[in-house]
């Protein structure tokens, strides 16, 4: 009988160490983003992120409340989560974390914070986006996101970036190209997620489990884009 408790305590903490809490910061921070990306795809027509771009993406990227230092001339910081398509091309992976400093992208309507909404169109911003971190150079790189209807005319120049880059701030939604910012994996936030430490591309491409936490921001990246 004692045996038999003391299994069931060891998987009670396994599991929490796998699927995390309903009370951790990364649920917040996740529900945050499932907000953003909701906020994103429900503007009108005219000023939504294209459904055809987003269908076309390999990897999605959603860093909430990405803020402006004011004790530090040009200091911006945020803490977001990646996810990609499953190898079958039906449904999104369980998410890995990342941060974004710096850049020049700037905060619209005077915001002391904005929201960064990143679609990786090609395999090649898929293995920039999967190393330990990269600083954006270029517009070949990193191009500021079209709107709505607009993005018709730019769809194959689009299709040459690696990724595209829109930011929310008060309610203003823009592109934005995110010149000179660094984005690079988050391994201690992987590990309060997963409950061990683990690198952004390990997530993605083993397919783990998606955490708890974690659950309403896939189904919501799924309820836009099932389908590769």
């Amino acid at each position: 009988m004692r045996n038999t408790i003391l299994l069931l305590m060891l998987s009670v903490i396994a599991v929490s160490e796998v699927y995390g809490s309903d009370s951790s910061e990364h649920h917040k921070r996740l529900r945050e983003a499932e907000l953003v990306l909701h906020q994103a795809m429900a503007m009108s027509p005219d000023q939504a992120i294209p459904q055809e771009l987003l269908d076309h993406a390999q990897c999605a990227v959603i860093v909430p409340g990405v803020k402006h230092g004011a004790f530090i001339f040009g200091a911006r910081y945020g803490k977001g989560y990646i996810s990609c398509r499953n190898k079958s091309g039906v449904g999104w992976t369980a998410p890995g974390t990342i941060r974004i400093e710096g850049g020049s992208f700037g905060f619209q309507a005077g915001g002391s914070e904005t929201d960064i909404v990143m679609l990786v169109m090609n395999q090649r911003g898929v293995s920039r986006l999967l190393t330990s971190q990269f600083t954006v150079g270029g517009a070949a790189e990193v191009a500021a996101g079209p709107l709505g209807r607009s993005a018709n005319a730019q769809m194959d120049a689009l299709m040459t970036a690696q990724i595209l880059s829109w930011s929310v701030s008060r309610g203003v939604f823009a592109g934005v190209s995110l010149q000179g910012a660094t984005l690079r994996q988050d391994l201690s936030d992987n590990r309060e997620l997963y409950g061990h430490t683990l690198e952004n591309r390990e997530i993605i491409e083993r397919e783990l489990p998606v955490p708890i936490d974690a659950r309403k921001f896939i189904a919501a990246l799924n309820q836009y884009s099932s389908r590769k």
